[in-house]
């Protein structure tokens, strides 16, 4: 499968490493590409505020597509609360923007460091995956398995509402030095 990641940052680097383990073909994709051709699974790996006019540029291009979404819609400002609304998340609201393409919420719970060294703790790193096509969701794990990660299936994108407080709550404790940003929480299955 060709996998196409937006952002080369800590994430991006991270999540790319994951799909080139397991066999995927990967590239990335500058910001401000005029035409790129993308893969059959697209990444997301920026932040929230930025993924608006990705969606407006790119919905052509997209339709189709798997999308993951991993963004902690965090206010940055106060690191005090979520800029969505509470009843929603930022997958919803990308799905709102991709109708055509089929968004799934995913690596948001991990750290670029679990998804890095596939540990959190005594734990193998799984990524949570959520989204209303099965097929999508089924695509996706397929593209990780051979890589250091296990995937579960959280249910439907609105479970994204959740994954998102998970994630926010995370973030929060690591940035108050109450976890490591290479640690986190970690499922025994």
């Amino acid at each position: 499968m060709k996998v196409s990641v937006i952002g080369k940052g800590n994430m991006g680097q991270a999540i790319a490493k994951n799909f080139e383990a397991a066999g995927q073909s990967v590239e990335f994709i500058g910001h401000g590409e005029a035409q790129p051709t993308f893969g059959d699974l697209v990444v997301f790996a920026v932040p929230f505020a930025a993924e608006k006019d990705l969606a407006n540029q790119y919905q052509t291009q997209l339709a189709g597509k798997i999308v993951v979404e991993i963004a902690n819609p965090l206010n940055f400002d106060n690191w005090d609360e979520l800029v969505v609304p509470s009843d929603s998340s930022a997958a919803e609201i990308l799905q709102t923007a991709l109708p055509q393409s089929k968004v799934l919420k995913a690596f948001n719970t991990t750290f670029a460091g679990t998804l890095n060294s596939g540990q959190v703790g005594d734990n193998q790193t799984t990524v949570l995956v959520a989204g209303d096509d099965e097929d999508a969701k089924e695509s996706f794990t397929s593209s990780l398995s051979g890589s250091p990660l296990a995937v579960m299936d959280a249910g439907k994108l609105k479970r994204a509402l959740e994954m998102e407080a998970l994630g926010f709550l995370q973030m929060t404790l690591a940035a108050k030095e109450k976890i490591s940003w290479n640690g986190g929480f970690g499922i025994n299955q």
